[in-house]
């Protein structure tokens, strides 16, 4: 438990540090330089996933590999993750290559309070929906994240069961915001599965947990979506099941060696 309280204040701290550093020289910079808005902002995030995975995990003893970063730079690419913690973001953000970064639809509360994280989801603009809200305001918010997806220059990220899984299994998708994405345009999409995170999903089982955690993270493959007017329901459910047999795979072969 000493140790899974060291790591959750690191966290803590680099993130109200980096809080201070992202609002008074990260965002004035691109500001001020328009023209460097992608590979400042796609280097900052990615020092921001180094810091809460590497140096986090040396310290609660635990085990956040880097995912293969085999995702280009450039519109018109999709990264499809399952979600098991709050890791999975900065594992999406590593998978990306070059200087961009992805975009990753997000739930509107986490732009409301948290350090860095409500900033950085307003400066990088983000998509963000309020799956409690009314049916229009829904509606709203998927539309602007399907202006986002037509418009984009840089990967859009998202994690299509919409919530953290209790078991680690890939749960049902919540297929608005991804049905939304694939009638935008066409789309190379990157799917990548991660496990061995769940059991340090939320904060308490963070610091309780964190020194079982063995995580992994593979690239379960590239499929391509051309026809943005298509019913988007076999297409999503073939992403469903890769990233349900890559899991059974990586287990399979956790459990051999």
């Amino acid at each position: 438990m000493v140790r899974g309280w060291l790591a959750l204040a690191f966290a803590s701290l680099t993130l109200a540090v980096a809080d201070l550093v992202q609002r008074l020289i990260i965002t004035p910079w691109v500001m001020i330089r328009p023209s460097d808005r992608v590979p400042v902002l796609g280097r900052w995030i990615k020092i921001m996933a180094w810091l809460t995975t590497r140096p986090v995990g040396l310290l609660g003893g635990f085990t956040i590999p880097r995912p293969p970063r085999v995702v280009p730079t450039g519109p018109g690419i999709l990264v499809v993750m399952n979600h098991q913690s709050l890791f999975d973001i900065p594992l999406m953000v590593q998978s990306v290559d070059g200087p961009g970064y992805p975009l990753i639809v997000t739930r509107e509360r986490y732009a409301l309070w948290i350090p860095l994280i409500s900033h950085m989801i307003r400066l990088y603009g983000f998509p963000v929906v309020d799956p409690s809200a009314g049916g229009e305001v829904i509606r709203r918010s998927l539309g602007s994240i399907a202006e986002k997806a037509r418009t984009s220059e840089v990967p859009l990220g998202v994690f299509p069961e919409g919530t953290r899984t209790k078991d680690g299994e890939i749960a049902r998708f919540k297929r608005g915001a991804l049905s939304h994405l694939l009638a935008a345009r066409p789309w190379r999409v990157y799917v990548y599965v991660a496990d061995g995170f769940w059991r340090a999903a939320k904060y308490k089982d963070f610091i309780h947990n964190v020194r079982h955690v063995r995580g992994r993270v593979e690239h379960a493959g590239v499929l391509e979506w051309s026809d943005p007017a298509a019913d988007p329901d076999a297409f999503i459910e073939q992403i469903r099941e890769m990233m349900i047999e890559r899991l059974r795979a990586m287990r399979r072969d956790s459990a051999e060696a």
